[in-house]
C-alpha cells in the first residue's frame, strides 16, 4: 500500500510509517516533528511565528500537496492536522480527499468530539477539564486561558469538524478517552481502536531492573506550558514530597521540553516514570518507560483493560485524581516495595510488547483500514 501521514504526535505517526516501511508498504510523513521533540519526517511542515512565518507556511503547504497525491491511505493527525485555520484546512483536506483513495483520522489529541465528550456530564468520571462536577485545576488555571481550549467550541471549528466528519473515511482512535467521545459523540464515523506504536525492539529492557533495588529514581517529563493540563504539576508535588520522606531511598529527575532521542535516553535512567494524572490510557511516554522495564505511574482504568480483553497483566500503577492522598501513597508503596521491581519491570515490558508493539498496532491500523474497503468513498 501507498500510505500518507500529515502531521503527527508524540511520534505516533512516525513509530507507524516506520513498521510498515518494514512490512513492504510505501509510506510518507509530513509534519512538523512533534514541534520540539523534532521526530524524523519525510516532508517537513514547521510553522513559524509571526506574520511572515504565517505566509511562508501557507506557501510551504501549497507547494508540498502535488506530493500528497495517488495514496491508497491518507491518515491525518486528528482534524487539525496541520497549523491552519478551519477554513484554510477544509480547503486542504477536500484536496486530500479528491486525489486519494481514502482519508481516515487518527484520535490523537483534544478536538471537538473530545472536548463534548469532556463536557457531558455523562462519559468521564473525570478528564483534563472536570472532576467529578467540579472544574479541574487546569479549567480554572491560567494555562487553560492561555490554550485558548474554548476555542473547540466556538462555531467556526464546530463547523468544519461536522462537515470533515461526514466527508472522511473513519477515525483511528490511540486512546480508550477518544475511542470512547467518537463512539458517543460520532457514531455515524466507522471507528477502531488501535492503540500507540512503540518500536520495542529498539528498546533493549535494562538488566538491573531485574535485580532488587536499593535506591529508585523516579523520573518525569515537563511539557512547558501542560503541566496543569497533564496533571504534571501534582504529580512533581507528591514525587517531591516522597522523597523528602525517604532521602536514602529514592530521587527524583525532572527534565522539560527535551528533543525526543534526549529524553528517551534521559528516561533509560530511572526506574519510575511519572506520566498523566488525568488519563485513562497510558501514553507515549509511560508506554515508552514500560518498554525499557521502568514502572509507570499513570492513568490505566478498567475501561482501558476491558476495550484491550486484558485480565491478567495490568502492570500500571493507576493514580486517581478523585483521591487526593492517592499519589502520594502509591508513590510511598513503590519506594517501601522495592523487591517487587523485578516482576513489575517483566510484567510492564511483557504488556507493552502485546499491546503496543509497533507490529501489533501496525496490524490494528491495516485491519482497520481493511474494513473500509466496502465503504462508500464521497468526494
Amino acid at each position: 500500500m501507498k500510505i500518507l501521514f500529515v502531521g503527527d504526535a508524540s511520534n505516533l505517526h512516525n513509530t507507524l510509517a516506520a513498521e510498515l516501511r518494514r512490512q513492504g508498504h510505501h509510506c510518507v510523513v509530513a509534519s512538523d516533528g512533534s514541534q520540539w521533540m523534532d521526530t524524523a519526517r519525510d516532508i517537513t511542515l514547521r510553522r513559524e511565528k509571526g506574520a511572515w512565518g504565517t505566509a511562508k507556511y501557507v506557501a510551504r503547504v501549497l507547494s508540498k500537496l502535488p506530493l500528497m497525491r495517488g495514496y491508497d491511505v491518507v491518515e491525518l493527525a486528528g482534524p487539525m492536522f496541520l497549523h491552519l485555520r478551519p477554513e484554510r484546512l477544509w480547503r486542504v483536506f477536500r484536496y486530500l480527499k479528491r486525489h486519494n483513495h481514502r482519508v481516515v483520522l487518527t484520535a490523537l489529541a483534544t478536538d471537538p468530539i473530545y472536548w463534548a465528550a469532556c463536557h457531558d456530564g455523562a462519559t468521564y468520571r473525570y478528564s483534563d477539564y472536570f472532576i467529578g462536577d467540579e472544574p479541574s485545576p487546569f479549567a480554572l488555571s491560567d494555562e487553560y486561558k492561555a490554550r485558548r481550549h474554548d476555542d473547540w467550541a466556538l462555531p467556526e471549528v464546530t463547523d468544519y469538524n461536522c462537515r470533515l466528519l461526514e466527508k472522511v473515511d473513519g477515525v483511528a482512535a490511540c486512546l480508550w478517552e477518544y475511542y470512547a467521545a467518537y463512539r458517543k459523540h460520532a457514531p455515524q464515523v466507522p471507528l477502531g481502536y488501535a492503540g500507540i506504536p512503540i518500536d520495542t525492539q529498539a528498546v533493549t529492557p535494562r538488566r538491573e531492573l531485574h535485580k532488587a533495588l536499593e535506591r529508585i529514581t523516579f523520573f518525569i517529563g515537563m511539557q512547558r506550558e501542560r503541566t496543569v493540563l497533564k496533571g504534571t504539576d501534582r504529580l512533581l508535588a507528591a514525587a517531591r514530597r516522597v522523597c523528602d520522606r525517604y532521602p536514602g531511598e529514592c530521587s527524583l529527575d525532572v527534565v522539560e521540553n527535551l528533543p525526543y532521542a534526549d529524553y528517551v535516553s534521559r528516561m533509560s535512567q530511572a526506574h519510575v516514570i511519572l506520566d498523566q494524572l488525568y488519563s485513562y490510557t497510558p501514553a507515549t511516554n509511560a508506554l515508552l518507560g514500560m518498554a525499557q522495564g521502568l514502572v509507570a505511574v499513570s492513568g490505566a482504568e478498567p475501561e482501558f483493560y476491558a476495550l484491550l480483553a486484558e485480565n491478567d497483566n495490568r502492570p500500571v500503577v493507576n493514580v486517581s485524581p478523585l483521591k487526593e492522598d492517592d499519589i502520594d501513597r502509591q508513590l510511598e508503596w513503590l519506594v517501601t516495595h522495592r523487591e517487587q521491581f523485578p516482576s513489575l519491570a517483566n510484567a510492564s515490558r511483557a504488556f507493552v510488547v502485546k499491546h503496543n508493539s509497533a507490529p501489533a498496532v501496525a496490524k490494528a491500523y491495516l485491519d482497520f483500514w481493511n474494513t473500509l474497503d466496502n465503504k462508500t468513498v464521497t468526494q
